[in-house]
């Protein structure tokens, strides 16, 4: 089956009410967008659809499962909770208007309305900033190649920064104008 056909909600003939539908996510999703961030997963999405007219519809799109992303930790595969609640409008119009992420026109003549982009980028946009594993279950493997920085060491590096945050010295400068003053010639002219 056709990914966008998999996500997608036939909206011709009904009548103006609530029609509620299910659809489930897994990694194919997150393939045929080639995500980076996201290798696999599995989300139950449940849509309420209300149409209000024959020109607008209004979507209620919640999102449950998890994401399989790197840990930014211990660079292990880990499950990324989602829980994602959102609202979509859909403009029926001859007039086409750019998509943008809130709002989708669509042409009186499509039959069906494509939820596959919307789903995808509610996943990725639910997920946090920093992806790790719970405390206590990164790879104790991986935890040990890393060497943290006592005290002292810290210290030290900040007091590096404080004195010198561009990380030029005097010596830099000297050299930079001892340069310059040898391009120069005697004259004051560039020489090239």
């Amino acid at each position: 089956m056709e990914l966008g056909k998999r996500y997608s909600v036939a909206y011709k003939g009904l009548k103006n009410s609530a029609y509620d539908f299910r659809f489930e996510v897994d990694g194919d999703l997150f393939a045929a967008y080639e995500s980076k961030e996201i290798k696999d997963g599995r989300c139950e999405v449940g849509v309420t659809m209300r149409k209000e007219s024959d020109t607008q519809l209004l979507f209620d799109v919640a999102i449950e499962g998890y994401a399989v992303c790197e840990c930014d930790r211990c660079l292990e595969d880990c499950k990324v909770p989602i829980d994602y609640e959102g609202r979509l409008t859909i403009r029926i119009s001859d007039e086409a208007g750019e998509y943008d992420g809130d709002v989708m026109w669509v042409a009186p003549s499509e039959e069906e309305i494509d939820l596959t982009q919307y789903i995808y980028e509610s996943i990725v946009l639910s997920l946090p900033y920093r992806r790790v594993h719970p405390e206590g279950e990164c790879n104790p493997d991986m935890l040990a190649r890393f060497s943290i920085a006592d005290g002292a060491e810290v210290d030290e590096t900040s007091a590096d920064e404080e004195s010198d945050p561009h990380g030029i010295s005097e010596g830099d400068f000297n050299k930079l104008a001892a340069l310059k003053a040898r391009m120069q010639g005697e004259d004051g002219e560039t020489e090239l």
